[in-house]
């Protein structure tokens, strides 16, 4: 055992987003939540930043903006990155 790194389940998964049937209909969404990728890429897509989404959204993960952008980014569909 290293005593110098957290337990195992102590470190956080990455965040993505993913489908998961049964889950809101299978709509992409934030790992680990119920939150909806397009509701966030359509917040950014209307100005809003990082801080109006956390504010709206407390229990989102560290990263899922980013998280978003790559899915958005990867399927080809626009969004607008936050400064």
């Amino acid at each position: 055992m290293n005593y110098f790194s957290p337990p195992r389940d102590a470190v956080p998964e990455t965040v993505k987003v993913v489908s998961t049937p049964g889950l809101m209909g299978g709509m992409p969404c934030v790992s680990g939540t119920r939150v909806p990728a397009e509701t966030i890429r359509v917040s950014l897509n209307a100005g809003e930043s990082k801080f109006d989404i956390f504010r709206a959204y407390p229990y989102l993960p560290m990263g899922s903006v980013e998280a978003v952008i790559e899915w958005a980014q990867t399927n080809g569909l626009d969004v607008k990155i936050p400064r």
